[in-house]
């Protein structure tokens, strides 16, 4: 496995993973809604044709995906919180630097980089492999290819 790849991965879904920690919670709390409005089968002793009705698969289909939504969202913060622990263990100007490169991407990222640092760009981008090389330990353990 390439761990650095795979950090740098960590790095770039960084922002869509902590989007998800804001938006599933929401989507659960709409889908709980939905569920109160769906009325419930009519009791009149007429039975349905097919063994269920459209109104139970409608139930059925909210509580699955909440219950989804759920082991999703708890994974999500098992994942953050891996990230931030390992960022937790840079300096700032590591941070920065990774911030820029993965996170935040943006064109003239590296400019203002050498700008901030008072580097040039070389040094800017040894700074970059260093930083990763320290996160991917934090995060991993490893840094080679195993």
């Amino acid at each position: 496995m390439n761990w650095k790849r795979e950090a740098i991965e960590k790095l770039k879904n960084y922002e869509a993973h902590r989007e998800a920690l804001v938006c599933i919670p929401k989507e659960i709390k709409r889908l709980e809604l939905a569920y109160t409005g769906i009325r419930g089968a009519a009791t009149d002793g007429t039975p349905v044709s097919g063994g269920t009705s459209t109104r139970e698969d409608m139930m059925l289909t909210n509580i699955v995906h909440r219950d989804e939504l759920k082991r999703r969202l708890k994974e999500a913060k098992l994942w953050i919180s891996q990230v931030d622990g390992a960022l937790g263990v840079l300096d700032d100007e590591e941070r920065r630097v990774l911030d820029r490169f993965y996170i935040h991407r943006a064109k003239g990222n590296v400019d203002l980089l050498c700008e901030e640092l008072g580097l040039e760009k070389t040094a800017v981008y040894d700074r970059r492999e260093k930083a990763l090389w320290h996160f991917t330990v934090a995060l991993y353990g490893a840094t080679e290819t195993e």
